[in-house]
């Protein structure tokens, strides 16, 4: 099944979102959980010892540099929803500037990242990975303080996992994302346009101030 960009976002504006079942299957399906994951951006929970790893800046950040590599990292375990499809549709989306990447490198080798699509105020999170240890926890916390300032307001991540629950991820009913949905959506934003925070003391020093 070949489905074009603009039938992605319009998906996406009324909650729901693709998937495959397997790596091979040429198809896709349409998600539209029961209960939706968020993470508050107010509520992004920073423990003593990521604040330390943050602070040390072993890892460094970008947005939008490999977009493909993020999406390869993501789909790169035994099992994924990630088919051909999916990267066709979402590079293409990212070419449209509509699906952004935030990378972590460590020593100049790609070493975790986050990818999604911004629709309004909200930012639909689809995937992440990590190849080295703490690496997606520190994507998480740029990245959320990277979505405050850029002028986001909902950050979906569709499920909660117990990694997502230990940083404030939450569990909210269909009603009341559709009710978040509708509010960010006539917003602006400016992903690509904000620059990213100058250390990970910054983020740390943002997060206690908005938490």
């Amino acid at each position: 099944m070949s489905v074009s960009p603009e039938l992605i976002l319009q998906a996406y504006r009324v909650g729901v979102f693709p998937m495959a079942e397997s790596r091979d299957d040429p198809d896709i399906f349409w998600v539209d959980p029961k209960f939706r994951g968020i993470i508050p951006l107010d509520g992004f929970h920073i423990s003593r010892s990521l604040a330390r790893i943050l602070r040390q800046d072993r890892f460094e950040i970008t947005i939008d540099r490999d977009f493909a590599g993020v999406m390869r990292g993501c789909a790169g375990r035994s099992e994924t929803w990630i088919n051909a499809e999916i990267h066709r549709v979402y590079g293409a989306l990212h070419a449209s500037g509509h699906a952004h990447s935030l990378e972590v490198w460590h020593d100049g080798r790609l070493v975790g990242g986050v990818y999604g699509v911004a629709v309004g105020g909200a930012f639909c999170g689809e995937s992440m990975f990590s190849e080295m240890r703490d690496a997606s926890k520190v994507a998480l916390a740029w990245l959320v303080d990277h979505l405050r300032r850029a002028g986001f307001v909902l950050f979906d991540t569709q499920f909660v996992t117990p990694h997502l629950s230990s940083l404030g991820g939450q569990e909210i009913s269909r009603a009341r994302y559709q009710s978040l949905l509708k509010a960010a959506l006539p917003l602006q934003t400016r992903f690509s346009d904000t620059k990213l925070a100058s250390s990970g003391q910054e983020v740390v020093q943002r997060n206690t101030q908005t938490s």
